[in-house]
């Protein structure tokens, strides 16, 4: 069920209600458990701006309806053969009503997994915490950012990453590090942040856990970065993941 709708972010959390850009049905494209059909609910509103981000309509222009949690409930339910949810954006977290939502989900029984971006943590009940940091390579310079402005490359470099969150993300949940790989000069800054979060976090951030996923919103894109960032993965031992809805359905919005 794509929504959309103007206006900018508001705060109608006090009524219970999430800005939803997209609520739809279809495979999970990314990550340890690609291929696996689940229910994605999509909110608007990020605090990022990756140049590349594959959701622009949640971040550079976010559009959305306002929903409320009952309502996502009877969508998500409506699906009677699906027994994951994904909560995914834009950055979900920014919201402080995603929590009763995964609270709601997690007590019918679903499997939920949360799409973040690693610099807000909260106390909800998460089955797998997706977390993707952003690399200095995401910042929108002037060169890269969609709108050709730059405005947001300095505020973007200085919120890209919280290592209290990402290690209070790490030890709390289940979890994959999922890192956008967009050149060979992406691995020195992921090898530096791994160690970084290793020597702050008491949980076992195993080679398992780190997934490699080539940048790229369309399938043109895909074939200039997956063959190098599989390359990689092999060199260093780290996992790749394909971005499976890309290869099926090319941008096409709701899959």
């Amino acid at each position: 069920m794509p929504v959309n709708a103007d206006a900018e972010i508001e705060d109608a959390e006090a009524e219970g209600d999430l800005p939803i850009n997209e609520l739809f049905y279809s495979l999970q494209g990314e990550g340890k458990l690609s291929g696996v059909p689940s229910v994605f609910v999509r909110t608007s509103g990020c605090n990022l701006r990756c140049w590349f981000c594959d959701s622009y309509h949640t971040s550079w222009e976010p559009t959305h309806a306002w929903m409320d949690i009952e309502e996502m409930i009877s969508e998500v339910e409506s699906h009677q053969e699906c027994e994951h949810v994904v909560l995914t954006g834009g950055e979900p977290m920014i919201h402080s009503a995603v929590t009763d939502l995964l609270d709601k989900l997690s007590a019918r029984g679903y499997h939920t997994t949360v799409e973040t971006n690693g610099t807000i943590h909260r106390d909800a009940p998460v089955d797998l915490a997706s977390i993707s940091p952003k690399l200095q390579s995401s910042t929108p310079t002037a060169e890269k950012d969609p709108k050709g402005e730059g405005e947001w490359a300095d505020k973007h470099d200085e919120r890209r990453l919280d290592l209290e969150s990402l290690s209070a993300l790490v030890e709390d949940y289940a979890f994959q590090l999922k890192f956008v790989v967009t050149s060979t000069d992406d691995m020195v800054e992921i090898e530096s942040l791994l160690e970084r979060l290793r020597n702050v976090t008491s949980e076992s951030i195993a080679g398992d856990d780190i997934l490699l996923m080539p940048e790229g919103a369309t399938r043109d894109r895909l074939e200039e970065t997956r063959e190098l960032t599989a390359e990689l993965a092999m060199e260093y031992g780290y996992r790749y993941t394909p971005r499976l809805h890309v290869d099926l359905w090319n941008d096409a919005p709701g899959t």
